[in-house]
């Protein structure tokens, strides 16, 4: 695909480091020639300096042929001006932008094709918080992310000493959860990828990857690590887009505190926030966390746009007495530093946003896709169509799939039943299949295995 990407900050820079590697022409737009001159260092791809809605630096770009747009700048208004310009001036196929502000996004006739023809929002604020509150309310998980409308989850999962499945193979899971269904998709040890089988032994500080039902998580976390007590209080430090955000679809089963630095916005969310304390405040201030009951508190989130006062805010937490640690961290090269030590789960906004992109730029009908292990893996979700005449899958057992290494098929949803399949089993037309792909570079593989042929009508 010919692709044109607006923006050269985090989202756009790890869009494009995961689509050049696929084989894509590449083009990024950025008003920054320091950026820029980053990116064509590390990556086999164009840039063009300019502003991002400009005709003629979209032209330079390549605009007039490109399959795609993705306006991911920190300007929403830009984004939206430009993907007008892309419809109307060049009949651009496909166009994505990133909007934050609630404004826009509570108005649904803002984007259509009679006002502003954006085929596909793009909303970073709102997918790191239903990313973060799935952790709070899943105690114990490194990830969890919904397939198939939040029917089936696929979950990480540190085992530890003491988990009963722990020095087990994975063929007594079954007896230690029973009427519990779940597939064991992936198994990192110390970064390397595992595809496992039913003698597979799960070894102490194993990364696990399974999928089950979204009632059964619980039970299966407790396979790999002692269960946790649900999590009750949580401080949210930063009261910005997230921190509000967070807040707002938490604060109604849980104890929530909110920290912000600004008088005046600490107001705005004293009015618009129901049941959240809002304090006032410096989070890095240790007489502020103690007299806030640090020591008594499940989990500490700290969400603000900067990464260094995160972090540290969040070392501060955990050194004094806080369970769980969460933050969000915006420099990869930070991720790895900090996940592990006092910071419990680190965040990454444009890992959690990748996915929502690349299910609009993968080939075949994809509902949902996945970035996972900071780009290396991904989970795609695709619906099966054709008959076995023009279909490599319909009608035929999973032991017949030519399926790529390290790829394999975690769950099957038919209608409104969610199946962990075996090899036995034939998939039909319509079925939404949910694959695990340990190397992201057999995307094109899988794409080609489900692809249908001409003659499908």
């Amino acid at each position: 695909m010919k692709i044109i990407i607006l923006g050269a900050g985090q989202v756009g820079r790890s869009v494009a480091e995961s689509l050049a590697s696929e084989a894509n022409d590449i083009t990024v737009v950025d008003t920054q020639a320091r950026l820029l001159k980053d990116l064509q260092e590390h990556l086999d791809i164009r840039t063009v300096q300019g502003h991002a809605s400009h005709p003629g630096v979209l032209i330079e770009a390549g605009i007039e042929d490109a399959d795609l747009i993705l306006a991911v700048t920190n300007s929403d208004e830009t984004n939206m001006v430009a993907c007008q310009i892309a419809s109307t001036l060049f009949h651009t196929p496909t166009k994505l932008a990133r909007v934050r502000s609630n404004d826009y996004l509570r108005h649904a006739g803002v984007f259509s094709d009679k006002a502003i023809p954006v085929d596909y929002i793009i909303s970073p604020e709102e997918l790191v918080t239903t990313f973060i509150r799935h952790l709070i309310d899943q105690p114990g998980v490194l990830q969890i992310l919904d397939f198939v409308d939040g029917k089936a989850q696929l979950v990480a999962v540190r085992a530890y000493y003491g988990g009963p499945l722990v020095g087990q193979s994975l063929s007594s899971l079954a007896q230690r959860i029973p009427g519990v269904e779940a597939r064991i998709v992936a198994i990192f040890r110390r970064d390397r990828a595992i595809i496992p089988d039913g003698g597979s032994v799960v070894e102490a500080d194993d990364e696990v990857f399974f999928l089950a039902a979204r009632e059964h998580i619980p039970a299966v976390v407790s396979a790999f690590r002692r269960s946790e007590r649900p999590y009750r209080r949580v401080i949210i430090s930063g009261g910005g887009n997230i921190g509000k955000r967070l807040a707002a679809s938490i604060e109604g089963r849980y104890h929530t505190k909110i920290i912000e630095i600004d008088a005046s916005r600490c107001r705005y969310l004293a009015r618009t926030l129901e049941q959240t304390v809002v304090l006032n405040g410096d989070a890095a201030d240790a007489d502020l966390l103690r007299e806030e009951d640090i020591a008594d508190t499940d989990v500490y989130c700290a969400v603000t746009n900067d990464d260094e006062a995160n972090i540290l805010s969040a070392m501060l937490a955990k050194r004094l007495g806080a369970r769980k640690t969460l933050c969000i961290i915006n420099r990869p090269s930070y991720v790895d530093l900090a996940q592990g030590t006092a910071v419990d789960i680190a965040v990454s906004p444009a890992q959690a946003t990748i996915g929502s992109l690349l299910t609009h730029i993968r080939k075949g009908d994809v509902v949902s896709v996945h970035s996972l292990r900071r780009g290396a893996a991904e989970a795609i979700e695709i619906i099966v169509h054709g008959d076995r005449n023009t279909s490599r899958v319909v009608g035929r057992r999973l032991s017949e799939l030519e399926l790529p290494s390290g790829a394999s098929i975690g769950a099957i949803a038919r209608g409104e039943e969610i199946l962990f399949p075996g090899k036995g089993c034939v998939i039909q037309a319509d079925d939404h299949v949910i694959l695990f792909l340990a190397d992201k570079r057999q995307v094109p593989s899988i794409e080609r295995l489900f692809q249908v042929s001409f003659n499908f009508i």
